[in-house]
């Protein structure tokens, strides 16, 4: 398993991993019984095909057409669930690895590197920790307080797929910190970023789509600019 120390600023830096499949976060896992996490793949699949078929369409839907409240609440949760994914993604597949090469701009050293890659990942570690405490109250709390809206209770089942998500992430986080056996292996590519993070964002997403090319990935633009849109707030 690749992950990149991604530069987003001066001395900013995001993992970012493009291996981590989606469909199995809780196969063989002590996680996979139980209805509460039934409904946790339930959801993560349906976002995945939401997904491919709005890619598929070959026709956009009718922005004139009003649909009904549930349809758009519905359609609102499922986006949430598919940004959580892509967020959440690394972290839930780093909780099942054993070995993992971190590629790191070349202007650092390995050791510096993982000093950075384990910072972050403790950060993320106690940000799981504490949303998970949060995610689990509101779900617990909205179960019963929107028990008798008629069809299915979705802001409930969004709160304890968010709850899930966040100890999948937890549980990542941590082993990446504590459990992971990291190697590093340096790219010039990498270093590049950091000398085109400042420009205007169209001659940017020229220069960082020449990096992902010569990285192979597929998706490293789309992330480097939705990071540095993040950190730039």
């Amino acid at each position: 398993m690749d992950v990149y120390l991604v530069p987003v600023g001066t001395v900013r830096y995001e993992l970012y991993c493009e291996s981590a499949e989606t469909d199995h976060f809780v196969d063989d896992d002590r996680l996979a019984t139980g209805g509460v996490y039934a409904r946790f793949r339930e959801m993560v699949s349906e976002a995945q095909e939401d997904r491919r078929a709005r890619r598929l369409a070959a026709v956009s839907a009718d922005p004139t057409v009003r649909q009904p409240w549930i349809i758009r609440l519905r359609n609102f949760l499922i986006a949430r669930v598919a940004e959580t994914i892509a967020e959440f993604g690394l972290l839930w597949h780093l909780r099942k690895q054993s070995d993992a090469a971190l590629v790191h701009p070349d202007d650092l050293d390995g050791v510096q590197a993982l000093a950075f890659a384990r910072d972050s990942l403790q950060r993320d570690t106690d940000r799981h920790r504490r949303w998970l405490i949060i995610d689990s109250v509101i779900a617990v709390i909205l179960g019963p307080v929107l028990f008798f809206v008629p069809g299915p209770n979705l802001v409930a089942y969004y709160f304890t797929f968010r709850a899930v998500g966040h100890l999948l992430a937890w549980r990542g986080a941590r082993h990446g910190v504590m459990g992971l056996n990291w190697v590093t292996r340096c790219s010039e590519p990498l270093a590049a970023l950091r000398q085109v993070l400042a420009l205007e964002p169209d001659e940017r997403a020229r220069y960082v789509r020449d990096v992902e090319a010569r990285l192979g990935l597929e998706h490293l633009a789309a992330f480097v600019e939705r990071t540095v849109v993040v950190h730039s707030r």
